[in-house]
Order: C-alpha cells, then sequence, then structure tokens
C-alpha cells in the first residue's frame, strides 16, 4: 500500500454506552461527510456507523467507558472508526437465519464500505470502515463478502502540521 495521506478533515468524539449514542454518532457523521463534500456518500456512512456503534454498544461496551466514533477524510479515502475496551470480544460476520433478530450489520458494512477490519491495542479494539476516494492512490481490493482484514493498514495519516 502506499504512504498514509495526509488528513483533510477529521473528528472524533466520545460517547456514553447508550442507545441514543448511536443516534448522535449517526447523524453527526453524515451531517459531516456532506459538509466535507461527498454527500453522495453521506447515507452508507451513516448505516455503517450505525452498525459499528450498535455492535460497539451491544457487544463491545463497558458501563464506565466511552465509544470513541472517529471520521477522518484525505484525498484517498473517507475513514470511520469506531472504538471500545473490549479487545477480548473481536467482531466477525456470522451467517443470520431468516428469524434472527440480529446478526447481518457487519454483512452490511462490508457490502457498504470497500474494506472494514479490525485494530487491536492492548485492551481497546477499533472497528474501521473505509471508502476509496481516489483509486489512483488507493485501489479497491475487496476481501469478499462478510470478510474483514484483521489488521489494516489506515489510508489517512495523521493531520498537517
Amino acid at each position: 500500500m502506499n504512504e498514509p495521506q495526509p488528513l483533510l478533515f477529521e473528528d472524533s468524539l466520545d460517547y456514553t454506552p447508550l442507545a441514543h449514542s448511536v443516534t448522535l454518532a449517526r447523524r453527526r457523521a453524515a451531517r459531516l461527510v456532506g459538509e466535507w463534500g461527498h454527500p453522495g456518500r453521506a447515507g452508507d456512512v451513516a448505516v455503517v456507523v450505525s452498525e459499528l456503534m450498535s455492535n460497539a454498544l451491544l457487544h463491545g461496551s463497558l458501563q464506565d467507558r466511552l465509544i470513541r466514533a472517529r471520521i477522518s477524510l484525505c484525498a484517498a479515502a473517507l475513514r470511520v472508526e469506531v472504538g471500545d475496551s473490549r479487545a477480548d470480544r473481536l467482531p466477525w460476520p456470522r451467517p443470520a437465519q431468516d428469524t434472527d433478530q440480529f446478526g447481518r450489520g457487519l454483512l452490511l458494512v462490508a457490502a457498504l464500505a470497500d474494506r472494514w477490519g479490525v485494530e487491536v491495542r492492548g485492551v481497546d479494539k477499533t472497528v474501521y470502515a473505509e471508502w476509496v476516494i481516489d483509486e489512483r492512490i488507493v485501489p479497491v481490493q475487496s476481501t469478499g463478502p462478510g470478510e474483514q482484514e484483521r489488521v489494516g493498514e489506515n489510508t489517512c495519516g495523521a493531520a498537517p502540521e
């Protein structure tokens, strides 16, 4: 992969592990993506943020720890990250039965984003999704339906100083 691209925009906010935080994060992400010049991606980003936040709330949150949602844009890609404090509980897509209420979220993430994966740091994990903005910088490399990268390279690097 090429060198990480400098950030054009970045936003990060910590949320309490409550159901209403999913709505707040989804709305914020969709608004920011539109403001940053990519309104056509706002709907997909909103769904992915909702799924990743819901997973963090249901499977990754601890009562006294916050969930962090981060969104960044560089020339190469748009990246969404949701971090929680349960690295011992990694997400994985599973086949859902017709009658299952849950189990389709990561399949949606895989279908809507160009790539997604998990990064583990100590006891924390970050689940991310990326959309390629400029294929000349980052070619789209699909991992296949419902598959993920275990450790991903961050396409967008640090903010310019």
